[in-house]
């Protein structure tokens, strides 16, 4: 009886580098042919997945960073080694914090040349009138980061758009007057009108998008904090005892703080204990009173924004209306 076929480890550990997937053509380099592939597929251990790409069961994809890694890397290796990741796909690549939790994936291919979509992949012609630059990335190539977002943001929603260029200046990825050139080279982009609001809600103050969308949340509902990441000291040495995600000013030095937990970074038990005891020396000194809140608490049904106003109402603060969203003219 013939031995099953092995895949070689070499096509496995390039398919786990590219989201589980590889190509026919990088298939065939490592000696796994079409009749070899058909019966992968046939035993369920390889998945079509559109033409000429393979998921070769490699990664299991759970993580929201890696789907979104994945579908940039499904519409390269579909289309070749000269089709560049764009958008929101090259964000993703780039590892920029924000994006939808699902993304299209889509490509530009060299010269603005057209090709028709096939998959659920988007073929984008920029041609020459946006032109941008490019790198390698493994065995693709992705569109720089300034030329990335001038492509992603005047198509992605608000509450992603501002928390994608809160990750990128916090992190240094862009100087402040790297995405202002970005901002003046969406004027030519379709979509720029509708995100026009994006750029002044803007604060690389964000710690992290969960923070982003929070006090989005917070100023569209007419709570804007008035500040970000308070820091309080204790009374007598004036020791840093911690600091607060979002803080509103109750006067005569009492703060109202809100805290936006992400779950891979409290649930760890050591952060958990270093939670609690800043939590307990921020409410000892008697001038903080803390509200906490996950993913679930964001957004039109959470209940973050209701929270704060009735705690803002009951120690009578004046609220502000909340701001319009629609583009200025002139």
């Amino acid at each position: 009886m013939r031995p099953p076929f092995v895949v070689p480890r070499d096509l496995l550990v390039l398919a786990s580098r590219q989201g589980g997937l590889v190509s026919t053509a990088q298939a065939d380099r490592a000696g796994v042919d079409g009749r070899r592939r058909a019966t992968l597929v046939r035993a369920g251990t390889w998945v079509r997945v559109t033409r000429g790409v393979y998921d070769a069961g490699t990664v299991m994809v759970v993580d929201p960073d890696e789907r979104r890694r994945r579908a940039a890397w499904l519409g390269m290796l579909a289309y070749g080694p000269d089709a560049v990741a764009v958008g929101a796909c090259a964000l993703a690549l780039h590892g920029v914090a924000g994006l939808p939790p699902v993304i299209t994936p889509q490509v530009a291919l060299p010269g603005g040349r057209h090709a028709p979509g096939r998959g659920g992949i988007a073929v984008r012609c920029y041609g020459q009138t946006v032109p941008f630059a490019s790198g390698r990335y493994g065995a693709g190539r992705v569109a720089a980061l300034p030329a990335a977002l001038v492509q992603a943001v005047p198509e992605l929603p608000v509450r992603h758009g501002v928390a994608v260029l809160d990750d990128v200046l916090r992190r240094g990825l862009l100087s402040p007057q790297a995405v202002a050139a970005v901002r003046r080279s969406t004027g030519r982009r379709r979509g720029v009108r509708r995100v026009r609001p994006v750029w002044d809600l803007v604060d690389p103050r964000a710690e992290s998008p969960l923070e982003s969308f929070a006090r989005l949340d917070c100023v569209m509902a007419g709570l804007a904090p008035d500040e970000l990441q308070v820091v309080i000291r204790s009374s007598d040495s004036g020791r840093v005892l911690g600091r607060g995600d979002l803080g509103w000013d109750l006067g005569g030095g009492r703060w109202l703080i809100a805290e936006i937990d992400g779950r891979a970074v409290h649930e760890a038990p050591a952060a958990l204990l270093q939670d609690r005891r800043r939590q307990n020396a921020l409410l000892g000194t008697g001038r903080v009173e803390m509200l906490r809140f996950t993913a679930a608490d964001l957004g039109p049904s959470g209940g973050l924004v209701a929270t704060v106003r009735a705690h803002l109402q009951a120690r009578g603060r004046d609220l502000r209306p909340p701001p319009s969203l629609a583009p200025r003219t002139g």
